[in-house]
């Protein structure tokens, strides 16, 4: 244990700290201070000792430094059973400073605000990522509190253990110091390289532990702040598997605008439709695969009414997700207690995208392209009607976001089936085509969509024997007239977007 008899704090965020300056002031604490953090103790009624007494020297170049320097950082560095240390202390009259608060400039938030380049300059902080780093090396005899949010534990401490800590604690606090220093210096690296990816530095905070990863045999973490992108008010634990399906829906319906509800399964959709009313597009989105849709992912971009509610509640699902619900339909929902509830903020989605591969990470921008009419270059004799249009603009959305090799089929703006993570665009076609049929759709009159180029006229044939009567896709095979021709011969439409859509 460790006797806490004096505190450097000098921080940029102060609400909450009040409770602890009083409680450092009861315990008769020595504390040091500069510039507004110094004029917040003594309004807090709280003796306080200003740095430069300590330094002799006052806070010059318009602030940019204050606390470094050695009486400052040899009261932090020193080892309190090193006699050498000791002496040196002793003859340079280096106070100990057991205790040190302090926090960082906002760079982010300023980065944020779209602030000048010279306002985002001054928001790197030099003398607090000093005295953090020093306060953390020096755990074995100095608290280093480096965040707001620790106010509450410290204030915890010194109540609980009489104004002392002990090494377990002070290590802890030292490994979160460096979690914040090494966030901050990430930050401040991403914003001078400015997108060039000289080297691949990310950091991410809060974490959560999962109940376990895939499966039950793997640990998993999220690290991210998943309650800035949604407001869960019901259900159990979100799980692994859970949130990957979570992007992957928010993913997906970022790309409709007119009222729409979707059911994923494993990352892909099983059931999707656009309607005027929710509750029909509801009906019709499960009628595209009622059997997947069991233990599925629902997600709508418009709040859910009592109506929608009541036949969502017939079949079991584990996540719903909506920018809002009427009370009426969350009184239906919550009856099952297990059932995940969410309520999607208006973020951005990410523009970027990492994962591990072999000894490294690869990465890459994530897929924002979204085709419209003028986009789309017709190939054939036949131009698409306007109904084909609008169901091929669809079917391309949804085929964007399905694992590839894939097809989607669509009619009438509703997902009738799709061909998922085949090794062919054949099979996917064929896997699309049975999966219509078997849930009685008719095809005739549906549109296709190809997440990439047919590199022979096969599929075609396929689609065109089952009924369908327009296809998108990028163009680009060596073949692609083949297909054309085709097309023509059976009075077929396709249209190209030149834009591939793989996804794995």
């Amino acid at each position: 244990m460790k006797p806490i008899q004096s505190a450097l704090i000098s921080v940029f965020h102060k609400e909450g700290l009040a409770p602890v300056i009083q409680k450092l002031n009861e315990l008769n604490v020595n504390i040091y201070s500069t510039g507004g953090t110094q004029k917040y103790i003594e309004s807090c009624g709280a003796k306080v000792t200003p740095v430069e007494d300590i330094t002799s020297y006052p806070s010059i170049l318009g602030g940019r430094v204050k606390t470094l320097h050695p009486k400052v950082f040899g009261g932090i560095l020193k080892r309190r059973e090193l006699e050498s240390d000791i002496e040196d202390a002793e003859s340079y009259n280096i106070p100990d400073l057991d205790l040190v608060i302090v926090d960082l400039y906002p760079f982010e938030k300023t980065v944020s605000s779209e602030a000048s380049h010279d306002e985002i300059i001054e928001k790197i902080d030099i003398g607090g990522i000093s005295l953090i780093r020093a306060a953390a090396k020096n755990y074995n005899d100095v608290l280093i509190v480096s965040n707001a949010s620790q106010y509450d534990k410290l204030l915890n401490l010194l109540e609980d253990k009489k104004g002392q800590s002990d090494l377990d604690t002070r290590r802890n606090f030292a490994m979160e110091a460096f979690a914040v220093s090494s966030h901050y210096d990430t930050a401040i690296f991403n914003y001078f390289d400015d997108g060039d990816l000289t080297a691949f530095r990310q950091s991410f905070s809060p974490v959560r532990t999962l109940r376990y990863g895939e499966n039950p045999h793997q640990k998993a973490y999220y690290f991210g702040d998943f309650d800035a992108v949604f407001d869960q008010i019901h259900g159990k634990e979100i799980s692994y598997n859970n949130l990957l399906d979570i992007d992957a829906a928010v993913s997906l319906i970022h790309d409709f605008d007119e009222t729409t509800i979707a059911v994923l399964k494993h990352n892909n959709a099983c059931g999707l439709a656009s309607r005027k009313h929710l509750k029909q597009a509801w009906i019709d989105a499960l009628a595209g695969d009622p059997v997947s849709a069991f233990g599925g992912i629902i997600i709508a971009n418009t709040t859910i009414d009592a109506e929608t509610a009541q036949e969502i509640h017939k079949i079991f699902f584990e996540v719903i997700i909506a920018p809002g619900y009427t009370d009426e339909a969350l009184d239906i929902l919550k009856q099952k207690k297990n059932r995940i509830i969410l309520i999607q903020k208006e973020t951005n989605l990410v523009k970027n995208q990492f994962r591990t591969a072999l000894n490294g990470v690869l990465f890459q921008d994530r897929d924002m392209q979204k085709e419209i009419s003028e986009d789309l270059k017709t190939a054939t004799n036949r131009a698409p009607e306007q109904r084909e249009i609008e169901d091929l603009l669809f079917a391309n959305s949804i085929v964007k976001h399905t694992k590839s090799n894939a097809i989607v089929l669509v009619k009438n703006k509703q997902l009738l089936a799709s061909g998922v993570g085949q090794t062919s665009r054949v099979d996917a076609l064929r896997q699309a085509i049975h999966k219509a049929k078997s849930f009685n759709f008719d095809l005739d009159g549906a549109v296709m969509a190809s997440d990439a180029f047919f590199p022979f006229k096969d599929s075609v044939g396929i689609a065109y024997d089952a009924g369908v009567k327009a296809v998108i896709q990028p163009g680009g095979s060596i073949r692609d007239q083949e297909s054309v021709d085709f097309c023509n011969e059976n009075e077929m439409a396709m249209v190209f977007t030149g834009i591939r859509h793989f996804k794995h």
